[in-house]
């Protein structure tokens, strides 16, 4: 039924193209006006999920004492007891008071603030009204940062939340445009050369940018109703262009197969051909991508769960460009699409059948499948051997680059300044402090060994209790962390307790990943295999994609953890380590390199269950396996191949930007992709179905295993490797 569902999808699109394509048009424009939209409807992200005590315990002290956004300045290069600065100062300090919306200036010039340790500059703090929205409050905060920067002295460092998420915002849009425009004009040269010419390798990047140009429309129109933050709009762009050329590049090779097959055929009936092959693996991929990008809903996480929005849109729209847009564009130009091997006016690309990479490969891995097997095996669990050592953190400031003023105020803030000290570990008690149990339940707090400061905040109501505990080291490191543990371990006496803070907002998100990552692991593991069922008709060949899949994964974090926490290679990445993964990488990639494992999974798999089903019932089944596993791969493997270069690329260019946080993602996708196409996709995958043998489509061998030990037929010597 969904073959010939296919098949007319294919014919009734290359017949009404024209319609198609009109029809696309107008849903790029829309996007190009009003898709940008979506840059100034997304939503702040919590510091954790809703429901844990952190988040509860910062609801709390913001009933109690609500503040507004704070902006910090830090004036140094210059001595503080300069006359000529103190009177400028001065002076600057009395207007920002005077700024509509700013609600208190706290200086060392005029309000008793902070002076540097060596006396070399200042701190100031300038809370903003609470009632004001976010525009708003920007705004504010960007004329006092202009009245801040008129201060005669040759340092002057504005940063504060609310312009820290401001400058993470616009770098990550600048580096989506710059790693786009780069990825794009790679893109464009690379598929002109590989497929012969000017407009068949244009066709995939038109492909991908109506996808993302369609997908940022939808996404704006999500915006009233789903919560999405700013990290949607790098998903959708790194994904749309990623996704949407591996499905041009799939039809466009079942297009030249099909073509090449039956050169006489109208081009409504190649089409549909077309489509029935390569539409089957594009709707299957589809759907693993999006199943894998939706298991980030069930994480609970505010921020994963924005970035799950982006991706499910963006692998929508995607998925019915591969089935519509796609072969309109290709009915309308298919005599500009060379055949394979054609001469054309660009470098000659194409080779003779199976020479190919993963060809080549899968032939080495089907001679020596026990050795191959053992050593791919051996590689990966070496690359992962490092996830040992995993430290998860909140990147903050530290995700933005080194030059950021918001970054550079927040670091000379901390560095400079021995009073300021560390963010603290806030205990909330909803007691008074005369209160005897609260007395001694402080007093056991403050003498953990992990406490450095402890001191009571006494602007809060007398009928609540609240003390800042100064953790060693960084707020969020891992004595900070261990300090919030010690905290909640220690007994209450029967009274409500909260503890809040950075440190403990973080511990509570990795709490309540883990809790929640089995179930959504679970669920994405379980929808991927009933899918890879319905593809193949198998159950060992599903359960053996998903072992490779996080075998993949495995690698792939311990790389990471290597480049990212241990620092190797980061002058050449252009990056700081830190010490830590950010504390979302691990999930968020987890789910995208299992989606995108299972894009070239599924490419390979649905070509050699089509090749099974196509076998001679007569003929021994380790036969039929090891051709059908031979020519899949060399079947898709070119596309295979393209089409993880041309993603390897996109990846790259987006790990080219300035922000940690994200170059985490964009490397660990390109190390994801890499490991995925040689180790897992060219060996493992070929040597174990080769090992199996007809055990690869079990239950549906059992019926024949009878009748193919009657029947032995002669092996055919140029497909299936000798022994």
């Amino acid at each position: 039924m969904l073959a010939r569902a296919l098949d007319r999808l294919g014919r009734l699109t290359a017949r009404r193209r024209v319609v198609v394509l009109v029809a696309w048009a107008l849903l790029v424009a829309l996007g190009v006006v009003l898709g940008g939209a979506v840059f100034d409807r997304t939503q702040d992200v919590d510091g954790a999920p809703a429901g844990t005590a952190s988040a509860l315990a910062a609801e709390r002290l913001d009933e109690l004492s609500p503040e507004g956004e704070v902006v910090i300045a830090v004036l140094g290069g210059r001595d503080y007891f300069s006359a000529s600065l103190i009177d400028q100062a001065s002076g600057v300090m009395a207007e920002i008071r005077e700024i509509p919306g700013v609600v208190e200036v706290t200086d060392a010039y005029t309000a008793g603030g902070l002076i540097a340790d060596d006396g070399q500059g200042s701190f100031v703090a300038v809370e903003l009204d609470q009632e004001l929205d976010d525009d708003a409050a920007l705004a504010v905060a960007q004329e006092v940062s202009d009245a801040l920067h008129t201060i005669d002295t040759p340092e002057v460092l504005v940063g504060g939340a609310l312009l820290a998420q401001e400058a993470f915002v616009d770098q990550a849009v600048t580096d989506a445009a710059r790693g786009e425009s780069v990825a794009l004009v790679v893109l464009l040269v690379l598929l002109v050369v590989v497929l012969g010419g000017l407009r068949a390798g244009a066709l995939p990047v038109l492909s991908a940018l109506a996808t993302i140009a369609a997908a940022l429309l939808l996404l704006s129109g999500l915006t009233s109703a789903v919560p999405v933050n700013e990290f949607a709009v790098n998903v959708v762009t790194i994904l749309g262009l990623g996704l949407a050329v591996d499905y041009s590049l799939l039809v466009l090779a079942r297009f030249r197969e099909e073509r090449e097959r039956t050169p006489d055929e109208s081009i409504e009936t190649v089409m549909g051909r077309t489509v029935d092959g390569a539409g089957r693996a594009v709707l299957t991929s589809g759907l693993a991508v999006g199943i894998s990008l939706g298991g980030l809903f069930l994480l609970g996480d505010p921020l994963l769960s924005g970035m799950a929005v982006g991706g499910v849109v963006v692998v929508l729209v995607a998925t019915i460009a591969g089935l519509t847009l796609v072969p309109a564009l290709v009915a309308v130009g298919h005599r500009h699409v060379p055949a394979p091997g054609a001469r054309t006016w660009v470098r000659r690309w194409t080779r003779r059948p199976g020479t190919g990479l993963l060809g080549r490969l899968a032939r080495v891995a089907q001679r020596r499948a026990v050795l191959v097997t053992l050593g791919a095996c051996a590689l990966l669990v070496a690359l992962a051997v490092p996830l040992g050592s995993l430290t998860l953190g909140d990147s903050e400031v530290r995700s933005l680059p080194a030059t950021s003023e918001a970054r550079l105020a927040s670091e000379a803030a901390t560095s400079r300044f021995s009073d300021l000290g560390v963010e603290p570990v806030t205990v909330l008690v909803d007691a008074p402090v005369q209160d005897q149990a609260v007395q001694d339940y402080l007093d056991e707090v403050a003498a953990l060994p992990g406490v450095t400061d402890a001191m009571q905040d006494v602007d809060l109501p007398p009928e609540v209790t609240a003390v800042d505990l100064t953790p060693p080291g960084d707020a969020t490191g891992a004595d900070a962390q261990q300090l919030v543990r010690d905290v909640r371990s220690v007994d209450t006496r029967g009274l409500s307790v909260l503890v809040g803070g950075p440190a403990a907002e973080l511990v509570d998100t990795q709490e309540h990943m883990v809790e929640r990552a089995p179930l959504a692991l679970g669920a994405v593991v379980l929808a991927t295999f009933v899918l890879l069922f319905l593809l193949t008709g198998s159950v060992v060949v599903p359960v053996k994609a998903l072992v490779l899949n996080l075998l993949t994964l495995a690698a792939t974090l311990g790389v990471l953890v290597v480049v990212f926490q241990h620092g190797a290679g980061a002058g050449l990445l252009g990056f700081e380590p830190w010490g830590a993964l950010d504390v979302t990488t691990p999930l968020l990639l987890g789910m995208l390199v299992f989606g995108l494992s299972m894009d070239y999974e599924v490419f390979l798999l649905s070509r050699m269950a089509e090749e099974w089903r196509r076998r001679d019932r007569a003929e021994d089944a380790r036969v039929a396996n090891d051709r059908a596993v031979l020519r899949g791969i060399t079947s898709s493997g070119p596309v295979v191949t393209l089409a993880a270069v041309a993603i390897g690329i996109v990846f790259l260019g987006f790990a080219a930007g300035e922000l940690v946080a994200m170059k985490e993602v964009g490397i660990g996708l390109a190390v994801a992709v890499l490991l995925d196409v040689t180790v897992v996709r060219g060996l493992l995958l070929p040597s174990t179905m080769t090992l199996l043998g007809r055990w690869n489509w079990w239950p549906g061998t059992t019926r024949d295993r009878a009748r193919d030990r009657e029947h032995p037929v002669a092996v055919e010597p140029e497909l299936v490797p000798p022994r």
